[in-house]
């Protein structure tokens, strides 16, 4: 009893924002650079409060969260990720147009005590990225643990950039969320069930958090890495600040904005001047959550549709954050660095955004339920199997999606492979604000009672047989069922090559061994004698790496005294 009095106490301080706040040092992951990446998934625990320890998750030898990856444009990056749970896990590259077999959706599983060597080039433009668990039904549970960490993503147009870039000076991740905990004992326990809210807000996994940040331009890379929350971001003395990014890449010229709203997997950067603070004062960026306006309880008449305006303080929808204006970070405004950043750049970049005149085709989807008796949200009244393939696109199509959501709920639409770009909302509350449709975007708000449009181009990657995820990124949604599966699919006639293959084994079990592309399908053919109406289909693999191995053990071909094999992949479908 003694310990939930002293939280609640920390918890009021933060809300009301007193001067009696005790703040903790906010917690900067490492970085890791290269192209070799090793990461191990690991179970530990961290002390968010004094005298109580909680079990949690994190990637290599931090006790929560994980180290921020620094990656190139270019670069073909080897991944080396070690699961040391003693449970099943995937890591999904949020943002990353990649392969269907590296994206580390539900698929991609990795057992416990094993490790998953994904390999892939980096096609993405410089912005702000994450990686966490994407297992099917357990995503909500192993995220409130703590797994995740961000990525950075750097290009040369940007690099050339005047920005602050010093990683954790003037240029800082913040990863914001939040957590429910029960304490038994000398133990403070996540609830990570029939809780979509927590009472107490972290920062990169610390309580109550502040940093000291230099007197010039700083900047904030946010990440919403909440189970269901949206923010409505802005700073306690209501200044402008300007976002030069979305979630896929800098936007034409930075954004004069005092609020950003930002859904579960979305993320902004944001350049704030604290040039004009004095040395040592200090201000605090804030949720402005109270009636929030985009979908929320308030004069707009939707009621409890922002996700965290609801009214209760405890119970599954509850929260003592709910429905509240709250301190995220306290920032400290320190002295300068040297070659301080003391001006805005006038252009960032020039986006080639898609337009109706580019669309080959449409589509629309819905989300539903969400109402008695089950409450469970779909999409197109379907729930998420991982055997059904919810939709087939063709490779190169410009698709325009609408995204209908008539629940009694907003949500945060989420889309793997590519990034888009959005051109309206229809909503009571509003249309798009002018960051939202500025820029590339993997995951946007879907507000109650909106239509929401997005172009987007599938490219690069075809494959028959590794499926792409929507999804909603609220995790309790998701393990519920609020997914789907999408196919990109090449349907030209299939390229058919004699491959050059290294046999290896015995005739009792042979491995076939050929040069290949990762994240291709390969179809195995064979014959007796190459004649051309003898080839038969023998077998599928997909590669993993530049090379592919595909193993015969049907007795009759093995026996014959000679064979042939050749492989078949679709024109282009890489």
């Amino acid at each position: 009893m003694k310990t939930s009095i002293i939280c609640t106490a920390l918890l009021a301080a933060t809300i009301a924002g007193t001067s009696a706040q005790t703040y903790n040092a906010l917690w900067i992951p490492p970085t890791l650079s290269g192209t070799n990446f090793y990461l191990s998934l690991n179970q530990t625990n961290k002390q968010f409060f004094p005298g109580l320890t909680t079990p949690t998750f994190a990637y290599n030898t931090g006790n929560v969260w994980g180290p921020t990856l620094i990656m190139n444009k270019g670069d073909t990056v080897q991944i080396y990720l070690t699961n040391n749970l003693n449970q099943t896990t995937t890591t999904h590259w949020h943002g990353f147009h990649i392969p269907g077999i590296m994206d580390g959706g539900p698929h991609e599983i990795i057992p416990s005590g094993s490790t998953w060597t994904p390999t892939f080039t980096i096609l993405n433009n410089a912005s702000t990225y994450w990686y966490h668990p994407h297992l099917h039904p357990q995503t909500q549970s192993q995220l409130s643990y703590g797994a995740g960490g961000m990525i950075i993503i750097q290009d040369p147009q940007e690099s050339a950039l005047a920005l602050p870039r010093t990683y954790g000076v003037d240029d800082l991740p913040l990863a914001l969320t939040s957590r429910r905990f029960t304490t038994n004992g000398s133990t403070a326990l996540f609830v990570t069930n029939n809780c979509a809210y927590g009472d107490y807000q972290l920062a990169n996994g610390t309580v109550n958090a502040q940093v000291t940040l230099p007197q010039q331009y700083v900047r904030l890379r946010i990440l919403n890495a909440e189970i269901e929350r949206a923010y409505n971001l802005g700073f306690s003395d209501n200044r402008t600040f300007f976002v030069i990014a979305t979630d896929g890449g800098l936007v034409n010229t930075p954004l004069p904005v005092t609020r950003v709203v930002l859904a579960v997997g979305e993320r902004v950067q944001i350049l704030v001047n604290l040039g004009t603070n004095a040395v040592g004062s200090s201000l605090n960026l804030m949720a402005y959550n109270s009636n929030a306006s985009l979908g929320g309880a308030g004069p707009n008449g939707l009621q409890h549709g922002f996700p965290g305006g609801e009214p209760a303080t405890t119970g599954m929808f509850g929260s003592l954050l709910n429905n509240a204006n709250y301190n995220l970070l306290n920032i400290k405004v320190g002295a300068a660095t040297t070659n301080a950043i003391t001006q805005l750049p006038a252009v960032l970049t020039t986006n080639s955004l898609w337009a109706a005149k580019d669309v080959t085709n449409s589509r629309t989807i819905q989300i539903t339920g969400g109402t008695p008796p089950n409450g469970v949200f779909t999409f197109d009244n379907t729930a998420f199997s991982l055997n059904v393939i919810n939709h087939t696109l063709n490779l190169n199509a410009v698709e325009q999606w609408t995204i209908i959501n008539n629940s009694p709920f907003s949500h945060s639409f989420h889309i793997h492979d590519i990034q888009f770009n959005l051109v309206s909302r229809t909503s009571p509350a509003g249309g798009l604000n002018s960051y939202e449709s500025a820029g590339w975007k993997d995951t946007l708000y879907t507000q109650q009672n909106s239509t929401n449009v997005f172009i987007t181009k599938f490219d690069t990657f075809a494959s028959y047989y590794n499926p792409f995820m929507y999804h909603c990124h609220f995790s309790d949604h998701e393990d519920q069922g609020t997914m789907g599966q999408f196919l990109v699919v090449n349907n030209a006639v299939e390229d058919l090559a004699v491959a050059s293959f290294t046999r290896l084994g015995t005739n009792g079990n042979v491995t076939l061994q050929f040069k290949a592309t990762p994240g291709t399908t390969y179809k195995l053919q064979y014959s007796r004698n190459m004649d051309s109406s003898s080839w038969a289909d023998v077998g599928y693999v997909t590669s993993n790496g530049t090379s592919a191995n595909f193993v015969d053990t049907d007795p009759t071909r093995l026996a014959q005294p000679r064979g042939f094999y050749r492989v078949a992949i679709p024109v282009n479908s890489y």
